[in-house]
């Protein structure tokens, strides 16, 4: 259910499905859709926003403590669960299952470095090839997984072979999006 909510001042947004930033002005009334991941996706008479978790707090009336905790800056040692952990953080704004469950993760790649850390490449895909917000959820996935203790280097790419299909989501996937 969505809940109504003003802006106190101009703040960020990102454009739902384009990816392009623009300024949301103090005084619109924004349906806030879905808070999963650290942002919030809101609804306004513009369209469809994702709002970073540092300006949630222009949301009138809006608690920012109901979004989930950022991943990253995990005490404990690093391991490729915890590097699939931070990946099942990152959403897609229009779709409430993670990119893990969404079947859009198609390699992770872990090196140790000369200095004893961990280098980290991800190749994943989108839903759709014309997706604006490919770069911004391949930027938060990449700063979820700098954050993890010991990575020196993450670096995220977005391919297209294979190309995504719904087959591709998980059994909770399915279950969150009522497939099955």
């Amino acid at each position: 259910m969505a809940s109504e909510h003003i802006l106190t001042r101009d703040i960020p947004g990102t454009v739902i499905p384009a990816g392009d930033v623009i300024t949301l002005p103090a005084g619109t009334s924004a349906h806030v859709m879905q808070t999963l991941g650290g942002s919030v996706t809101v609804r306004t008479d513009q369209g469809l926003f994702r709002i970073q978790r540092e300006h949630a707090d222009a949301l009138g009336g809006f608690e920012v403590g109901q979004l989930d905790a950022p991943a990253g800056g995990v005490a404990g040692a690093f391991s490729e669960q915890a590097v699939w952990s931070a990946l099942k953080t990152c959403f897609d704004p229009e779709i409430p299952v993670n990119i893990v469950d969404l079947g859009l993760v198609y390699d992770l790649s872990i090196e140790k470095t000369p200095a004893g850390g961990h280098a980290v490449e991800v190749k994943m895909t989108l839903t759709a090839q014309g997706c604006g917000m490919g770069p911004v959820i391949a930027e938060d996935a990449r700063q979820k997984i700098a954050a993890l203790p010991t990575v020196e280097a993450a670096r995220v790419h977005i391919v297209w072979d294979p190309i995504w299909t719904p087959q591709m989501i998980s059994s909770d996937g399915r279950k969150v999006l009522g497939l099955e």
